[in-house]
């Protein structure tokens, strides 16, 4: 492990975007592309509830559908880490796309709402399964000094995908659902035969046997080994970054459930929530490159915190009486944290981990990420109902928190992993 490594010269030339792009590997390339066929047709989350609706049953009914294909991804991505230690990262890939594809078809084949509920559940388990393994996958075949621009890459594949699925949702949608479930069934196939062809196959290390030896942890010291998630477990300054990322990701996500909100509430109009997203969008998906590009020579732990320390400044600034201009420049403010923090954060546990337990720091880490995202907007939108305006003021209570557990968290003179 690097992690208490020295950092290295700033006069380093760090690596460039098409160089450390064109000289990645096959399998981050096959990753990665992926990863956006995945997200170009994720439009079972978008969908979902009107599709219930359409089928007869009731709102609240489609709401918790939604509710257990959300505890669904948090199960997958959590146990994606088990399944990669067990079977490897091409044999889980492939494994979590089949799985999805015959799931998200057999959505439109559930003849009771209960039998729907499973269903959803079981397509956000499969759908989450594969990105532990990807992620370890990026991470193997990476050098230290470029994971951070990789991963940006990566999560620059997530949110062009997202962000250009719900216009495919919608034109397939005007057509049937039917079509809808059968073509992100289709693209999950697509993964599958990208899996099979560019990732190599991979044996995972044995975890179960031999006697137990002494190794470095990211506290700086030494530990017998365990296996598993209870080596994890032992690892109390990684499990303060988890807690970072838990109370990050809770108060980023704010932005899809309190501050529309919000933003009804002082009076503006539903169209300047839209500007706001889109403005975010636009910010992650044509800037962070060029940013990482700059923070990658930064301290580990001096991207991440500075990161959620503007996301917070950015959320509590919604507390103020604003206008739509500065609405639209504090949506800058936490969206610049974002891209500031979240590349390093999700390249991090790669740098934490023991080689052979690095699948289960990566599937922890954005199990952390997901639980933030389904847990956060439900507890505003609640908490906010209850104090109002006050609730951004809480949102950057908890963002400081979060930034100085992972503060404590992530060691001193570790570099950008």
């Amino acid at each position: 492990m690097n992690a208490n490594a020295k950092p290295q010269s700033d006069t380093r030339q760090a690596p460039g975007i098409k160089e450390c792009w064109w000289e990645a590997p096959a399998p981050v390339k096959a990753v990665i592309g992926g990863i956006m066929v995945n997200r170009l047709s994720g439009f079972l989350q978008i969908y979902l509830v009107l599709y219930a609706v359409q089928r007869g049953f009731t709102e609240t009914q489609a709401g918790i559908a939604l509710g257990f294909l959300g505890v669904g991804a948090v199960i997958g991505t959590i146990g994606g880490g088990w399944l990669t230690a067990r079977i490897g990262t091409r044999a889980s890939i492939i494994l979590s796309m089949a799985a999805t594809a015959v799931c998200t078809v057999a959505i439109l084949y559930t003849p009771t709402y209960l039998s729907l509920v499973v269903v959803a559940t079981a397509v956000g388990t499969a759908s989450q399964l594969y990105r532990p393994a990807s992620a370890e996958v990026v991470s193997r075949f990476t050098a230290p000094d470029r994971r951070v621009l990789v991963f940006a890459m990566y999560r620059l594949a997530t949110n062009i995908g997202t962000t250009a699925a719900p216009l495919i949702g919608t034109a397939l949608v005007a057509h049937s659902y039917t079509a809808l479930f059968w073509v992100e069934g289709a693209a999950a196939l697509i993964v599958v035969i990208m899996g099979w062809l560019l990732v190599p196959e991979d044996l995972p290390k044995s975890e179960a046997g031999g006697s137990p030896h002494r190794e470095t942890t990211s506290e700086g010291g030494t530990a017998a080994r365990s296996t598993g998630y209870v080596a994890l477990l032992r690892d109390r300054r990684f499990l303060l970054f988890l807690a970072g990322i838990l109370g990050f990701s809770a108060v980023y996500n704010q932005y899809l459930s309190t501050l529309p909100l919000t933003i009804h509430d002082l009076g503006l109009s539903t169209a300047v929530y839209g500007v706001c997203v889109s403005l975010n969008g636009a910010i992650v998906i044509g800037c962070e490159l060029l940013v990482t590009r700059w923070v990658q020579r930064w301290a580990a732990r001096t991207a991440a915190v500075a990161g959620i320390v503007l996301v917070g400044l950015g959320m509590t600034a919604y507390a103020l009486p604003l206008t739509v201009t500065s609405v639209i420049l504090v949506t800058a403010v936490w969206s610049l944290g974002e891209i500031l923090g979240s590349p390093t954060m999700t390249a991090y546990p790669a740098q934490a981990a023991p080689e052979e337990l690095r699948s289960r720091y990566l599937g922890a880490a954005q199990g952390m990420f997901g639980l933030g995202a389904a847990a956060g907007p439900a507890l505003g939108v609640a908490l906010w109902s209850a104090v109002g305006s006050a609730f951004w003021l809480v949102c950057g209570a908890v963002a400081l928190a979060a930034a100085l557990v992972t503060y404590v968290a992530m060691p001193s003179r570790s570099v950008t992993p």
